[in-house]
């Protein structure tokens, strides 16, 4: 039975829309990996029910990849606006570090209020940094990855000044329900990170914040030229970093109930902008995805799973990724995907019917 030529042409449609969108590549490319895998592990994508929680591979790639949505979150609307933000890592390790330090002195480190106080503490000491870096960058005109690397190389050594070198252990039940708790049966970071997603796309696709940071990003002559002041909006999406990060520092800092900093959020940026690379979001400036972003997060957490999963040796895991995340930007790439179609087509034999055969002559037999 001959489909109709509508439904024909309108399913053509939908396959078209859906190829072209910036959402297909980074979906596909983490869905191989999860394929990936459980052709090494039959029950991978199995979720249990323990103690009213739950638990499975699945789960703990979300619950260890939310401090990395976050801190991508926030790396995505720096990036959106030609900057780039070094010091999140160092961020990271800063409020787990002040978090810890204040609940390891309190009388009640088990009591919500000193909790509270803690989480309180480290947001505003990151709202601090971020208006610094927000500062270097819009109010002195510092190139972004000059002003956020002396933040990234101080702020590793302030976390380690707090924690006078040393790792501040803690007992608080409170403050181990942000990481590492759980919570209508799903790991509170989780939720978490999802409430902070959800408000963040929010604020940007439903309000003209989003279009002001994209105008910013992507043509920053016109924008000021139609009156857009664009010092405000930099200093607010380095505050909005940094606080992200804090909030991925609190996270990291609770799981393991303890606080490093000289290795918490070590190289966290890097794996942030790559996360927002991946998702799709050019470093050039821009548009910029959200949804996108959070792929490339659970993409990159999916490959540190993987790593473990088919036994790699720890001396040649960064190598094993890095070749990964090649063969991964090679697939997204719209340039590398045109060169080998175009490569396949010139080596397509043609049939002898057409062969030597001009234009007008090849429509004629058509």
């Amino acid at each position: 039975m001959t489909p109709h030529p509508a439904t024909s042409g309108a399913a053509g449609r939908i396959g078209r829309r859906l190829a072209g969108h910036r959402l297909l590549w980074p979906a596909l490319i983490l869905l191989a990996l999860l394929l990936g895998n459980l052709a090494f592990h039959q029950d991978f994508f199995s979720v249990r029910v323990r103690d009213g929680h739950l638990y499975g591979s699945l789960v703990d790639i979300l619950r260890f990849g939310a401090p990395l949505i976050l801190v991508a979150l926030g790396m995505t609307l720096v990036i959106a606006t030609r900057g780039i933000d070094l010091s999140v890592g160092s961020t990271v390790a800063i409020a787990g570090a002040l978090a810890c330090g204040h609940i390891s002195t309190a009388t009640r480190p088990g009591s919500v209020a000193t909790t509270l106080t803690a989480v309180g503490l480290a947001l505003g000491v990151a709202l601090v940094l971020g208006l610094a870096n927000g500062f270097l960058v819009s109010g002195l005109g510092v190139q972004p990855i000059v002003a956020t690397l002396i933040l990234m190389v101080a702020g590793r050594g302030l976390a380690q000044l707090i924690t006078d070198g040393q790792i501040i252990t803690v007992t608080s039940a409170p403050y181990k329900l942000i990481g590492g708790g759980y919570w209508l049966s799903l790991p509170f970071a989780v939720l978490l990170a999802t409430v902070l997603v959800g408000l963040t796309s929010f604020a940007v696709r439903r309000s003209a914040l989003g279009m002001l940071i994209e105008s910013v990003g992507g043509n920053p002559a016109a924008s000021r030229l139609v009156g857009i002041r664009a010092g405000g909006l930099l200093a607010l999406v380095y505050v909005f970093s940094a606080l992200c990060a804090a909030v991925a520092g609190l996270m990291i800092s609770s799981n393991v109930s303890s606080a490093d900093g000289n290795n918490a959020g070590l190289w966290i940026e890097l794996d942030a902008i790559l996360a927002v690379v991946v998702g799709g979001t050019a470093l050039t400036g821009g548009r910029f995805s959200l949804g996108g972003t959070v792929l490339g997060a659970l993409i990159i957490q999916t490959l540190s799973t993987t790593v473990y999963t088919l036994g790699v040796p720890p001396e040649t895991t960064l190598v094993f990724k890095a070749f990964v995340v090649i063969a991964v930007c090679l697939v997204q790439s719209p340039a590398f995907r045109a060169k080998v179609i175009r490569r396949r087509g010139a080596t397509t034999p043609r049939s002898p019917t057409t062969a030597g055969s001009t234009p007008q002559q090849q429509e004629a037999r058509a």
